[in-house]
């Protein structure tokens, strides 16, 4: 029938599965994968470059940061730039580069998620593919062996998994549910042979969630992910949910936003009770210079050590998304970032960024 059954850590007791780490858990740093004139940045670095280091400073203000890049002149460069920084601010954040080919700067796709076992702290690499092969993705999927030679996470040991799984498609709350859109892990380009079924026990089996919540709407204009979770709902707290929602009635994404905001709804937690759920300002639309339509999102901030980093598009609803973010995370602080250079390439904040949990990093 070619039905893919996932034999590997099936052996292994319940309290000895690990546990996808929620990204509000504390942190060892921030991965970032810098733009370099041979990705498609390249006409628009000038642009691009500053929302990096705008991410880059504010992480070195609350925890270490992992660059990579392939263009080791620039890396150099980066690297006295940013420790200067941090020597003149007196800050927490240590600097880590490695010279690394990369075809993009996604690194919430290509990069490792974090798990925690009984034996401490594990970085899974999943393989990557750009999205169901749209794009040349070869360096990418190549790039954690890379920054694992490196010795860049000690003696954290990374394990090699055989499934195409992007960071952006999982959203996982700490306590065993997975956030999911059935578009992106159900599509035909990824894991053909897997069926759902199989799917949920490799989430059971390798991130132990052993609920999966599929979202089968919802979706952004511009959007290269089929639909990555982390563009629409994110989980803000083990109970609490916050998505995109679209008021207007005359906008292409009303329809599917609205259908997305009553399965969200009709989700029940493990224990029968409905999730709180919070519903994310709607940016007003942003068009490129052919008039396409761009992904805007609130929802693809990123929760680091005492701050939550906050896309921002140069639009009115910015400072009220800044607003629902301080009421989100009353602990934090909210660092809002212009991330409209970042859209014009189909993805924001979250995606160019993946945390790395306390402990993953060389301490």
């Amino acid at each position: 029938s070619g039905h893919f059954r996932f034999r590997g850590l099936s052996a292994l007791p319940h309290d000895q599965t690990p546990t996808m780490i929620p990204e509000w858990a504390p942190q060892s740093g921030v991965m970032l994968t810098w733009p370099h004139p041979g990705t498609d940045w390249f006409p628009v670095l000038g642009e691009v470059e500053p929302v990096f280091l705008a991410i880059a400073r504010a992480v070195l203000r609350h925890e270490d940061l992992l660059i990579s890049c392939e263009h080791v002149s620039r890396l150099q460069s980066l690297e006295r730039e940013l420790n200067d920084y941090v020597r003149e601010q007196n800050l927490p954040g240590r600097v880590f580069t490695v010279p690394a080919p990369a075809n993009d700067t996604w690194a919430r796709d290509h990069g490792p998620l974090s798990v925690s076992g009984p034996e401490g702290i594990q970085l899974l690499d999943f393989r990557f593919n750009a999205w169901g092969g749209k794009f040349p993705w070869e360096k990418d999927n190549a790039l954690n062996g890379h920054l694992a030679d490196s010795g860049c996470f000690g003696d954290t040991p990374m394990r090699k998994v055989d499934m195409v799984v992007e960071g952006g498609s999982l959203e996982c709350n700490g306590a065993g549910t997975l956030l999911t859109t059935s578009e992106c892990l159900l599509s035909s380009t990824r894991n053909p042979e897997m069926l759902r079924e199989d799917i949920e026990q490799m989430f059971a089996e390798l991130l132990g969630c052993h609920q999966v919540l599929w979202l089968n709407h919802g979706y952004l204009a511009g959007d290269d992910t089929d639909s990555h979770i982390d563009t629409l709902a994110r989980f803000c707290g083990p109970e609490h949910i916050c998505y995109v929602r679209c008021a207007d009635p005359d906008d292409e994404h009303y329809p599917a936003l609205r259908a997305m905001e009553q399965e969200l709804q009709q989700f029940r937690t493990p224990e029968g009770k409905h999730w709180q759920l919070t519903a994310l300002p709607w940016p007003d639309a942003c068009y490129d210079e052919d008039g396409e339509r761009l992904p805007a999102t609130y929802a693809n901030f990123l929760v680091i050590n005492g701050a939550v980093l906050l896309p921002v598009y140069d639009v009115p609803q910015d400072a009220d998304a800044i607003k629902v973010m301080g009421e989100l995370f009353p602990e934090r602080e909210i660092i809002p970032i212009d991330c409209r250079p970042l859209i014009a390439q189909h993805g924001s904040l979250h995606c160019v960024t993946m945390q790395l949990a306390k402990g993953a990093l060389r301490s």
